[in-house]
């Protein structure tokens, strides 16, 4: 959803400029044979942004296999264990980006958390269980007290066992809603600062007012009612949505890239009897 390198029209992060930015990404990308994409809306975006001229799978995302084929009771409830949750409880797993402009420096970003906790604690603690998952690139612990509603997840290795163990998601402008459309639950957008984000730190692709597969709420007052009063996932903004972005994913995508890059019928990972080596990056 997030302008990536060449399509930003500028670079908010510290220490670097655009021009320095897109240079040193396109260098990188000289480096790889080859890159999986999880549709074709994103192939022409990777192209352009990338400026990428190797080989492109179109394959669906490997990392999402597990959506497809670890959705169900046995491993939910496992995973749920794990994190000691009460079978009975629901999840929500809040999941935000990070902000450019929001850093102590380079590579030290900080996370203002918008989201009411108190407030959410006394409307859903008897249902819910609340996951706070910051972006990896947040340095600041959370400064919240941990307790047997809320939780921060946010050093768990795993996110998909975050996603199937969610019953709702909440997110912002972040890529995981992509990712957890995959399993056909609600999500919601909690995009206290949509108009700042998109017309001056980052900008879109798409609008997101128009084509978010769930609401789009900018007070935790909002989201708290978006909650209670969420009805059903299938909807025509949910159903387009999954259509343009998660037809690929099957749980047959590592096969796929697999099959790509070693299928006898490719020539490929082979030379002369021994087998190539391809760096999975």
């Amino acid at each position: 959803m997030k302008k990536l390198v060449a399509d930003m029209d500028e670079v908010r992060m510290p220490g670097t400029t655009k021009e320095k930015y897109v240079k040193n990404f396109h260098r990188e990308a000289l480096n790889w044979d080859y890159l999986i994409s999880p549709n074709a809306y994103s192939t022409a975006i990777f192209k352009r942004a990338f400026n990428y001229s190797n080989r492109i799978l179109e394959t669906g995302y490997p990392r999402n296999d597990m959506l497809v084929l670890g959705n169900n009771e046995e491993t939910i409830n496992k995973i749920k264990q794990k994190f000691n949750i009460p079978i009975e409880k629901k999840v929500l797993l809040y999941a935000p980006t990070w902000r450019d402009h929001h850093n102590n420096g380079p590579g030290f970003y900080h996370f203002n958390m918008q989201l009411d906790i108190d407030a959410f604690k006394q409307a859903f603690s008897d249902e819910y269980v609340l996951l706070l998952r910051m972006h990896s690139f947040i340095s600041d612990k959370l400064a919240i007290e941990e307790n047997d509603f809320v939780r921060d997840v946010s050093a768990y290795y795993d996110i998909n066992e975050l996603y199937l163990i969610s019953d709702m998601l909440i997110t912002d402008y972040s890529s995981v809603f992509f990712d957890y459309a995959i399993l056909n639950r609600p999500i919601l957008f909690f995009a206290y600062d949509l108009d700042e984000y998109r017309d001056d730190i980052r900008g879109f692709y798409f609008q997101l007012e128009k084509q978010a597969p769930g609401p789009v709420v900018k007070t935790t007052t909002e989201l708290i009612e978006a909650i209670k009063e969420f009805k059903q996932v299938e909807n025509g903004a949910f159903t387009a949505f999954s259509s343009q972005f998660c037809s690929l994913e099957d749980g047959q995508a590592a096969k796929r890239v697999v099959d790509e890059l070693f299928g006898e019928s490719k020539g490929v990972g082979t030379r002369d009897g021994e087998t190539n080596c391809c760096h999975l990056v």
